[in-house]
């Protein structure tokens, strides 16, 4: 919302509970009037004194719009002083007022008498001014507090985009030397086909917002974009199983949340097994959370301190579960387990949340 609109909105918000503040003060005042068996005419000395106050605060307003930034010290005083001088030029209008219709014209001999309950006056218009400065300072608090939201939420936007792009340099450094090799040996027609394949990959990268989620079917068919690609440098090394249930397809899962968990398993499983290596993915709904299992089957038995140090020093494993953090809060868990006999088995649970066709 920009500044006009909301200087246009609090401008409507003051007169409206100007308007209705004194239309309730003269409720009061006609309910006290009940009361005490005053004459029907006093109803308009009533409505006459609501008006007056009604526009003797309105100038109190724009005074302490000027001074709104002074020390403590001047705000007190202009507000007691103003108080006081509207309070007092209020109960001189009210009086006079009262003394030519309700009297019928009768005028005191004294004039001190037109100050009369200047002092009940100046505690009303006190309380006006401290309700001026409580919404003020209210809605000043709730403006600083959407500031701090919506720097948080960018801040939020921020940093899953950072993680989201913070694509492992290597991978495409392997795939351009593949592409090169095969080049080089006149398989120019794979090469066309891994060219093809990293385009497709990039460009849903770079189409998917972030911060937006995506149906894990849609993941799993960039995933096998990016397979299809690492398929193209291990050739028949690279095994890969899918088991996934078509509930759990219909979830929506952060975009690109599982390319860098294949990847880990593709350098610290496949890249190391000279037959080639395993990769199993599975994704089931339970409990109302999607579950999603990666697991390969790595040249070593993985132990509790290979759990600390691959989630410390990789890359891909902290990128994830930093993403799971920021999107989920404490909905959702990351874990890392032994593969049996040898290997690695990476489990993401996250709330499960279907599109809208599901």
């Amino acid at each position: 919302m920009n500044w006009r609109a909301l200087l246009e909105q609090r401008n409507k918000m003051f007169w409206a509970l100007q308007i209705a503040g004194w239309s309730g003060f003269a409720v009061v005042q006609y309910i006290g009037s009940l009361v005490q068996e005053m004459r029907s005419i006093f109803v308009v000395i009533i409505l006459l004194g609501a008006y007056a106050g009604f526009l003797l605060t309105i100038p109190l307003r724009y005074v302490y719009q000027r001074i709104w930034n002074s020390s403590p010290i001047i705000l007190i005083a202009v507000v007691l002083v103003g108080s006081y001088a509207a309070a007092a030029l209020w109960a001189v209008i009210d009086n006079a007022t009262h003394w030519e219709i309700y009297k019928f014209g009768y005028r005191p001999r004294n004039w001190l008498f037109y100050f009369q309950h200047s002092v009940a006056k100046f505690y009303i218009i006190l309380c006006w001014s401290g309700l001026y400065f409580v919404i003020k300072y209210y809605q000043l608090l709730q403006d600083e507090k959407q500031k701090a939201l919506t720097a948080t939420s960018m801040a939020h936007q921020s940093q899953l985009k950072m993680l989201r792009y913070q694509l492992n340099p290597h991978f495409l450094f392997n795939t351009l030397n593949a592409i090169s090799t095969l080049i080089l040996v006149n398989e120019n027609k794979s090469a066309n086909q891994m060219v093809s394949k990293l385009s497709e990959f990039l460009r849903f990268s770079l189409d998917n917002e972030p911060i937006k989620r995506i149906t894990l079917d849609k993941e799993i068919d960039a995933l096998m974009l990016y397979l299809d690609i690492e398929k193209a440098r291990f050739t028949d090394r690279l095994n890969v199983q899918l088991d996934i249930t078509e509930e759990a397809r219909k979830g929506l899962v952060p975009s690109l949340l599982l390319q860098p968990l294949i990847e880990n398993s593709i350098k610290y499983a496949v890249a190391k097994l000279e037959d080639g290596g395993n990769i199993d993915i599975s994704a089931y709904v339970e409990a109302g959370m999607l579950n999603i299992k990666i697991e390969d089957n790595g040249p070593e038995p993985f132990s509790a301190a290979d759990q600390k140090r691959k989630k410390r020093e990789g890359v891909g494993l902290k990128n994830t579960e930093e993403r799971l953090r920021a999107l989920y809060g404490k909905q959702y868990s990351f874990t890392l387990e032994a593969n049996q006999p040898s290997g690695c088995i990476v489990t993401i649970s996250i709330p499960w949340q279907p599109t809208e066709k599901a």
